[in-house]
């Protein structure tokens, strides 16, 4: 091939490439100019480099648009949703979900581009986090299992790949996570003890390029942790919440849910692995590399899917790759991403459900703490110490910045069969206290904590964060106001009352030359921007 035919072909690739929405590597930045993942990047932590918007300039932030959901009209169903979703933003375009309906916005204006409505088929319509974007194409999960692409551009369907049986009770409601030319699938359900797993597909086609298993089979690695073959088929550990990645190590970061029945754990006696836990995956074969368990032998409905947020730091004076979580249970954890070893385990939150933790770190369940047909007290409330809705980390302040519960609840044992199935208890919240947490990476300890004065309609752990480069963080209260906190000491610099609390993890980006924030409250998305002079 000549010389210049080779240049011709490498013009083509770049034009190519270039006339792409989305380039798959700027995934893997820290957004500035787009928002093209549900966490902003890989990472997990919600950071934000923009600085436009800070302490001296806030008080001129604004309201620019807002888009309600039920302005679609009634006969398409939507009325009410709640917006659970992160919008994606990308070559102006936002791209939001709710269960059955994917949006496309001006990002300037909030108006419509098209609407995508999807009829399942007897889906559980609990919530969808969003999309993701490869290229061109957007995917998106159905509430009863598809697996479905889209084209950006319109919202025209490519191709669907059933990944899930809602016959099963399983149910997607995931955004899924592209990372090179995988797009990671995740999946949940608990009421017919089904077993949990992670799937990875081919962005063109839809295809399975692997499938990991949240529970091991008979004879495999982690199978002792389980009594028999039939309580490991039941299994658990559902995959329903985004993860993150390490391009450099080439390892996917994912959490897992509890294993089943949920409450009664008399049937599945061991630590029941994969289930409760942070695993870390080989990108391309979807291979174990290591594992942290959480929640050993969960018995209180603790999944371990809250965001493992990945950051490098000094720990005990060295520079380590790092990951920590807020976990459901009421621990801080921090590990070394490399290798899984264990620096930090301690509550964020009172708890008395555990006697300590193993010398791996991982907590000891107290069995005096199980459900009980009677009831068992604990020092936590029912949901846990927080949960699914997005945490931050700033690299500016080293502190993890978290939404916590604080309480006490009753945990029941109701079904005390030797081989229990489904819902085997229940649990019921006495108190709670909703704070916004700053911790320590270093210690785990609080640097800081805003206890809100009510608790509004949240029961779920509070609403996402966000953390910016102009030293701001940016969530929610629960009396339905937008809030900004200084992250080094929690003073309330701002806030703006929404028509209901935030409901989602708010997002950040640069749009001819101007920032934006935007946040889903309930059936509506709110877009904010600093006045202009002349405005």
């Amino acid at each position: 091939m000549t010389a210049s035919r080779l240049l011709l072909l490498a013009m083509l690739a770049q034009s190519l490439s270039l006339a792409q929405l989305l380039n798959p590597q700027d995934i893997g930045q820290p957004p500035t100019t787009s928002w093209p993942t549900y966490n902003g990047d890989y990472t997990g932590r919600r950071f934000s480099t923009l600085r436009q918007i800070n302490p001296s300039t806030i008080h001129s932030l604004a309201l620019q648009w807002m888009y309600r959901i039920s302005n679609v009209g009634p006969q398409r169903g939507v009325g009410g949703a709640v917006i659970k979703s992160t919008p994606l933003m990308v070559k102006g375009v936002l791209y939001f979900t709710i269960p059955d309906h994917v949006f496309a916005l001006d990002a300037r204006t909030g108006r419509e581009i098209w609407h995508y409505d999807w009829k399942d088929q007897g889906g559980h319509l609990v919530g969808n986090r969003g999309v993701g974007m490869y290229g061109d194409w957007l995917y998106f999960m159905s509430p009863d299992g598809w697996f479905i692409s889209l084209q950006a551009k319109n919202g025209k369907e490519r191709w669907r790949k059933k990944v899930a049986d809602e016959k099963m009770q399983y149910f997607t409601t995931t955004s899924t996570l592209v990372v090179s030319n995988h797009v990671i699938v995740g999946v949940g359900g608990d009421a017919m003890d089904v077993p949990g797993y992670l799937e990875s597909r081919d962005p063109e086609t839809g295809d399975l390029q692997w499938r990991w298993d949240s529970e091991p089979r008979p004879g495999q690695p982690g199978a002792e942790t389980w009594p028999n073959a039939t309580a490991m088929g039941h299994g658990g550990g559902m995959t329903w919440l985004p993860g993150t990645y390490d391009k450099d190590l080439d390892l996917l970061y994912w959490g897992t849910g509890n294993p089943n029945p949920v409450y009664a754990g008399q049937g599945r006696k061991g630590s029941n692995l994969w289930t409760c836990s942070i695993v870390a995956l080989h990108l391309d074969t979807g291979k174990l590399a290591w594992y942290f368990q959480a929640s050993p032998h969960d018995t209180h409905d603790w999944d371990n899917v809250e965001t493992p947020v990945l950051f490098d730091a000094e720990i005990d004076g060295k520079p380590r790759k790092l990951l920590a979580q807020a976990a459901r249970n009421g621990y801080f954890f921090v590990l070394d991403r490399v290798t899984g070893e264990n620096l930090v385990s301690k509550p964020f939150v009172p708890l008395n459900w555990s006697k300590g933790v193993d010398k791996r770190g991982q907590p000891i369940p107290d069995p005096a703490k199980e459900p009980a047909v009677d009831g068992s007290l604990l020092t936590i409330p029912a949901g846990g110490g927080t949960n699914w809705l997005p945490p931050s980390f700033s690299p500016e302040t080293g502190l993890f910045y978290v939404n916590a519960t604080r309480g006490y609840s009753l945990v029941y044992l109701t079904d005390t069969d030797e081989r229990p199935e489904g819902y085997g208890g229940s649990a019921r919240s006495l108190w709670s206290e909703h704070a916004l947490e700053a911790i320590d990476y270093k210690t785990g300890n609080v640097a800081w904590s805003h206890a809100y004065p009510t608790a509004g309609g949240f029961g779920l752990g509070g609403p996402g964060i966000l953390t910016t480069a102009g030293d701001l963080l940016f969530t929610g209260d629960y009396a339905g106001n937008l809030v900004a906190f200084a992250p080094k000491d929690g003073k309330i610099l701002w806030h703006f009352p929404m028509t209901q609390s935030l409901s989602n993890g708010p997002a950040t980006y640069l749009l001819a030359d101007k920032q934006y924030l935007v946040v889903g409250a309930g059936d509506t998305l709110f877009a904010f921007a600093l006045l202009d002079s002349h405005d």
